[in-house]
């Protein structure tokens, strides 16, 4: 798991999001993608044991640094709607 003391930031900074040697090229569209879906995996599961969503606003705020809006407010449409493709 992430160590997020680590990858918090000073209090009201947002910085660019750390490199991730998963996507190490210059394209991010499947890093904005994979964080999309690991922050929701990351708050069902969380909400399924009962605990706090905290952990999981690391992938919340990379996602929101690499995605443009449009993508992120049509995901969560798809989801809401039940035809998300991707497995939340």
């Amino acid at each position: 798991m992430l160590d997020t003391e680590s990858q918090k930031s000073p209090k009201g900074r947002w910085p660019t999001p750390p490199f991730d040697p998963r996507f190490p090229n210059q394209n991010q569209t499947r890093n904005c993608y994979q964080n999309f879906l690991d922050y929701h995996r990351c708050v069902k599961k969380m909400n399924r044991h009962g605990k706090s969503t905290q952990p999981c606003e690391y992938y919340l705020r990379v996602f929101q640094s690499l995605c443009p809006r449009s993508w992120v407010q049509r995901w969560t449409e798809q989801i809401q709607d039940g035809t998300f493709a991707g497995k939340i």
